[in-house]
């Protein structure tokens, strides 16, 4: 994959949640190494390994993008399962995401402040509790000038590569019922 030159580069921290080895699989770290990851650090949380990275590259999407090639590229049994990001935040979150009190956002999201047409949630977590996709909200806040172009782009950037890695775990261990679903719906990956 080739790199715009015309892009800054610059450091992305980010962390890659792994699937197929355990703390006891051996060689990990030289093959890591061997593999260009010598950016990144191997932790165990609760037996799931994740590789935190702090990579120089022209975008975070870049940055993710080689990270995951080279991990595929190490080949000592494991493979990248997803970003360690969730599209999914609550009101908290996107409070703290934007430097703005709770109350706020929820004026927002109420339509009390604002230009109104704040995106709706996207499910409930639990007894009032409600769960908004970041890449909507972050569209609604860039259109309203509250956060840079750049916080949606990754956003939306981190969203698509989680969805394919996502998709690709679940065909790997059920392709049967991948394909079922397909055939179903029809595929996702067409264009319009």
């Amino acid at each position: 994959m080739k790199l715009d030159r015309k892009m800054r580069e610059c450091e992305h921290d980010f962390t890659l949640v792994l699937t197929g080895i355990t703390p006891e699989t051996t060689g990990v770290e030289d093959a890591l190494f061997n593999a260009k990851c010598d950016d990144a650090t191997l932790a165990f949380r609760m037996n799931r390994p994740v590789l935190s990275f702090s990579r120089t590259a022209g975008s975070l999407k870049a940055a993710i993008l080689i990270a995951i090639n080279d991990v595929r590229r190490a080949n000592f049994g494991a493979d990248v399962l997803r970003v360690d990001y969730c599209n999914l935040v609550t009101q908290a979150d996107i409070a703290r995401k934007i430097a703005r009190t709770r109350q706020l956002v929820h004026l927002y999201m109420t339509g009390k402040r604002g230009p109104g047409g704040f995106p709706g949630p996207a499910c409930e977590l639990s007894n009032g509790v409600w769960l908004w996709y970041w890449c909507e909200v972050a569209y609604w806040l860039l259109q309203n000038d509250m956060i840079k172009a750049e916080v949606l782009q990754n956003a939306d950037d981190v969203e698509a590569i989680n969805c394919t890695l996502e998709m690709q775990y679940k065909v790997k261990n059920n392709p049967a019922l991948t394909q079922e679903i397909e055939e179903s719906i029809g595929s996702s990956c067409q264009q319009p």
